[in-house]
């Protein structure tokens, strides 16, 4: 019986993959810390746990005993998460986790990575070709797990393999982003603000980053593997898509915002083993993605509530 456990279940990512690894998968034990989702299969099981604490990593892994492990928890908080210390708390964490999975006769095992282990200046980003040369806590803490990950694998026979995840949008994404902050702004008729928005950046639906995951997931395919569209687009060009989507075009201001410092020109993903290798392909495309995303918010966002917040 192949049973699957995710952390992270009710994450931005997480939550999109349950209904694909609940096809897929015997059961699925779907893990989450302060509150479980209004989703309910017959071969799904939700498990509430600290992954911080040894103790209860333990017990979980003892009672679940999945064959399969997809690890997306981590400390993801909107503009806090690239320099905090709760990196080396997950960093540390994780690995026990692994070890822990594998103890308990786990076979295969996925983790979520991250664009930013890569030297940026390099553009287009390759598994193969490009340096890991992390900036930020972050990054190196991922870097890390990905590198020890390769070696305990290669040392144990752990079948592995590494996502690294570049720009995502979609339902249920934290409202300080990039795409949702646009939408939310122009729904409730308020200036969209923006940077000039010249930088090129790589973005997929996080219906296509679920769907990516559980395939690898399902896959023998090893080691890191790039997640995202391969065709990176200026900022500008998607707030302006956003804005002719909504029909607020007149409410959008490129160049409100000044250019965050530092800010490359270009981060695209080299995506040759996830098409090739992997024979998958995103389901959305960006202007699909872009409005359906856009349907989400406005059948989600309480304009009563967010109208009254504004006036206080």
């Amino acid at each position: 019986m192949n049973k699957v456990l995710v952390t992270g279940a009710t994450g931005f990512i997480g939550r999109h993959t349950l209904k694909k690894l609940c096809d897929r998968f015997d059961h699925v034990y779907a893990v989450y810390r302060n509150e479980s989702l209004a989703v309910a299969n017959d071969n799904l099981t939700w498990h509430e746990a600290d992954l911080l604490s040894d103790e209860e990593t333990c017990a979980l892994f003892e009672e679940c005993a999945p064959t399969h492990l997809l690890h997306l928890a981590w400390y993801a908080e909107h503009g806090k998460y690239g320099h905090s210390e709760k990196n080396i708390d997950w960093l540390t964490s994780s690995l026990h986790l692994i070890r822990e999975f594998r103890k308990n006769g786990g076979k295969r095992v996925i983790c979520a990575g991250t664009c930013f282990e890569y030297n940026l200046d390099h553009g287009t980003l390759s598994e193969t070709d490009t340096p890991l040369e992390p900036e930020l806590i972050y990054g190196e803490s991922k870097k890390s797990l990905y590198n020890m990950l390769s070696s305990y694998s290669e040392l144990t026979g752990l079948s592995s393999a590494w996502g690294r995840v570049f720009y995502l949008y979609g339902p249920h994404e934290n409202p300080g982003r990039l795409v949702s902050s646009v939408i939310r702004s122009l729904i409730l008729n308020q200036p969209a603000k923006s940077s000039a928005g010249e930088q090129k950046k790589d973005f997929l639906h996080v219906y296509d980053v679920a769907d990516a995951f559980v395939e690898l997931l399902s896959s023998n395919l090893t080691g890191a593997v790039n997640i995202g569209s391969g065709n990176a687009i200026a900022v500008k060009d998607i707030v302006i898509k956003i804005g002719a989507f909504t029909g607020k075009e007149h409410l959008v201001e490129l160049g409100a915002l000044p250019t965050r410092q530092n800010e490359r020109q270009l981060i695209q993903a080299d995506t040759q083993r996830l098409t090739h290798e992997l024979n998958w392909h995103p389901g959305y495309t960006l202007d699909e993605g872009l409005k359906q995303t856009i349907q989400w918010w406005e059948d989600h966002l309480d304009l009563d509530n967010e109208a009254l917040k504004n006036a206080i």
